[in-house]
């Protein structure tokens, strides 16, 4: 390690990559103290962990091919940003999390400023679900992966791209101090009051186009179950549009975006809609049943179908290689379909607590009570940072 505390870029452009990377900066200080500083780009997380991002990044929260390249100007300017800030604070290692499009600009950008500046990835693109060829991308453009799934590493390691499998930190979400009842009492729910969690995604276009069809599901079940409780977690990214749609029901829901009321929620419901997504993984471990809906452009649709490689969209449903939580996706995500799937739940516990052993065998399958993917990450973080002094010493 140098002498001055080692600089640690952190780019995420999500609120998931956010999370990830505020995760990350406190494993990292942990073990580092004030021998660490951060720089980078990201959300509200992050920049309670001392991340001050030059730009917001819900205006890269870019979904499907077609509104990519509608959004490409936009994302070459604040690539360019990225790399105007990496060139006023020469980090040491630059960590860049998820978010395919605009993590790779970052690093070929990085990469023409300082060719021995060490880039690593975290999060791998799912080139087992499709477009195998990133793996050869992402090689020649990174030095290193950090990935979360335990069957990444072939797909890289055969590009020459050297990996270190760390965990999924949804995994790691600690539930322990989630108290149901304060979450009842937050929005005046009786003990026995059905509570079900909306959670549209994370995105702007999640928003729009995975909202609708959730909402006229919240209202035919609303209709015949007024004591229904409806819940809406909001991520920080999408909170105002989340608020300004919830609003306009005409019933009451309770948008919430506290994160310990949102662990108690995931505790407390009785069932969740949820738009695919991290946020999947996080109820399965809470041992919330739900269904899974989800919305595309129908252009990228029509692409995409002839590129996927499997038939799931959620990760513990790629792992128990079956739909043990349903799927609604494009055509099959409307109001009616989402409320009958959820109807049936919430009329039978039995099939709720077979859903939910279910689900906790595949997270079983998926690494359920490994280490702490934070602190395996930064773990190899610093490996990174300790061979790139270790260079320094020897080229002086």
């Amino acid at each position: 390690m140098t002498a001055r505390p080692a600089c640690v870029m952190l780019v995420a452009a999500e609120a998931s990559g956010d999370a990830l990377g505020a995760g990350l900066a406190r494993a990292l200080r942990r073990r580092l103290g004030d021998k660490v500083r951060f720089v980078g780009v990201g959300g509200a997380l992050m920049a309670k962990e001392g991340v001050d991002s030059p730009f917001d990044i819900a205006e890269l929260s870019v979904l499907g091919l077609f509104e990519g390249l509608a959004a490409y100007g936009r994302v070459v300017r604040r690539a360019d940003e990225t790399a105007a800030l990496a060139a006023r604070e020469r980090p040491d290692v630059a960590v860049l999390i998820d978010s395919w499009g605009f993590t790779l600009r970052v690093a070929k950008r990085l990469r023409r400023l300082n060719p021995k500046l060490p880039l690593v990835k975290y999060v791998a693109p799912q080139v087992w679900a499709s477009r195998p060829g990133r793996a050869k991308t992402l090689a020649g453009a990174v030095d290193h992966l950090l990935s979360i799934n335990a069957f990444d590493a072939p797909y890289f390691e055969r590009e020459g791209l050297p990996v270190t499998f760390v965990g999924n930190s949804a995994l790691a979400k600690d539930f322990s101090a989630a108290d149901p009842r304060r979450l009842r009492d937050h929005i005046g729910a009786g003990p026995d009051d059905p509570i079900l969690l909306v959670l549209p995604g994370s995105r702007p276009a999640e928003i729009a186009r995975v909202m609708p069809p959730f909402e006229d599901a919240v209202n035919l079940l609303k209709a015949d179950r007024p004591k229904l409780q409806v819940v809406v977690p909001a991520a920080s990214t999408v909170v105002d549009a989340v608020r300004a749609r919830v609003a306009g029901w005409p019933h009451r829901a309770h948008v919430i975006e506290d994160d310990g009321l949102k662990l108690d929620a995931m505790k407390a419901a009785t069932l969740a809609l949820a738009c695919s997504g991290t946020v999947t993984t996080e109820l399965a471990l809470a041992g919330c049943p739900m269904v899974v809906g989800y919305r595309i452009g129908d252009l990228t649709h029509a692409v995409l179908k002839h590129l996927i490689r499997t038939p799931y969209i959620t990760l513990f449903n790629i792992a128990a290689q079956a739909f043990v939580a349903p799927e609604l996706v494009q055509s099959e995500c409307t109001g009616p379909k989402l409320a009958a799937e959820l109807a049936r739940r919430l009329d039978d516990p039995a099939l709720r607590e077979a859903q939910v052993a279910a689900q906790f065998a595949a997270l079983d399958k998926m690494g359920r009570g490994g280490p702490d993917p934070a602190e395996a990450a930064a773990a190899a973080v610093i490996a990174v940072l300790d061979r790139q002094a270790a260079g320094r010493t020897l080229e002086a």
